[in-house]
């Protein structure tokens, strides 16, 4: 008799844990030959509220880390991502890809991650500022994490494209829910046991599977989240999420760049998901009998 496959269900990755998705629902991902290869949870917008209860409630932890902490930890994913690289380039040519595209995929993501780690204590020298000001007084400008970020993932890309968007989100202090491609879906969950296995604290990054004609509403409409990263294509819903989001006038953003590009990584995403923080200061003079005044 010949054995029946037992095919790995996918979960999705929630506050730290991996919970079946509350809709009990599941499909089925196949190969080019049309082979079942994975069973992947089907997310619906239950298990969304719940990813964006775990990420509000992580926010604060995670944006009052020291910067150089956060480096630490997106450094120690790329280390967890470099030892399980042969389990991810399997994945990859799973899903279709040749070998030497997987393995460059593969790296590609764990550089990125490094790249990343680096500009954690970094970015606030660089974007913040001192200005003048005509009174006596200190004036700072300086970037703050804009909070809870919901992230469309792009459909074409199983790992890099995941990583390329939420690292720069979490470098910055944020905290996120992802969609994962719909298509290729198997890196991502595998990339959720890495985190899992890492130092990230639970809730400071969520991975769901699904489509988003069921969950790209959601995203948009959700009145606790602060900003959605969309990186697909579909025209219909970039414009239903910009009309979503001036409900509680979310920062919108369409990512939609060649992820497998040097150019597509720069500081310059971590400020897109920045709010600029202004403080004045006074200036104690002291005269020349010793009082401050």
């Amino acid at each position: 008799m010949s054995r029946i496959e037992v095919l790995k269900t996918y979960k999705i990755y929630v506050g730290g844990q991996f919970p079946r998705t509350e809709s009990g629902r599941y499909y089925s991902l196949t190969n080019k030959k049309k082979e079942p290869i994975a069973n992947v949870s089907l997310s619906s917008r239950k298990d969304f509220r719940n990813a964006v209860v775990a990420a509000r409630n992580a926010f604060g932890g995670w944006s009052s880390r020291p910067a150089f902490n956060r480096g630490q930890i997106l450094y120690r994913i790329a280390e967890m991502l470099e030892g399980r690289k042969e389990q991810f380039i399997h994945e990859l040519i799973q899903q279709g890809s040749t070998q030497k595209s997987a393995v460059s995929e593969v790296e590609q993501s764990i550089d990125r991650l490094v790249y990343y780690s680096g500009w954690c204590d970094k970015y606030q020298q660089m974007f913040g500022t001192v200005n003048p000001v005509a009174s006596s007084h200190f004036n700072f400008s300086v970037p703050e994490p804009t909070g809870v970020v919901a992230v469309i993932a792009p459909e074409d890309s199983s790992l890099l494209g995941l990583v390329s968007v939420i690292a720069p989100v979490i470098a910055g202090g944020n905290t996120c829910v992802a969609l994962a491609s719909n298509s290729l879906p198997l890196c991502s969950i595998t990339f959720a046991e890495v985190l899992a296995t890492s130092d990230v604290p639970g809730g400071v990054m969520n991975i769901l599977t699904g489509t988003t004609a069921e969950l790209a509403a959601q995203f948009s409409n959700h009145m606790d989240v602060n900003a959605v990263v969309y990186c697909r294509s579909n025209d219909e819903e970039k414009k239903m999420i910009s009309q979503n989001s001036s409900l509680n006038v979310k920062r919108t953003l369409f990512w939609n760049k060649d992820w497998s590009k040097a150019e597509s990584e720069h500081p310059y995403l971590i400020i897109d998901l920045q709010e600029t923080k202004t403080t004045w200061h006074p200036i104690e003079n002291i005269g020349t009998s010793g009082v401050k005044y």
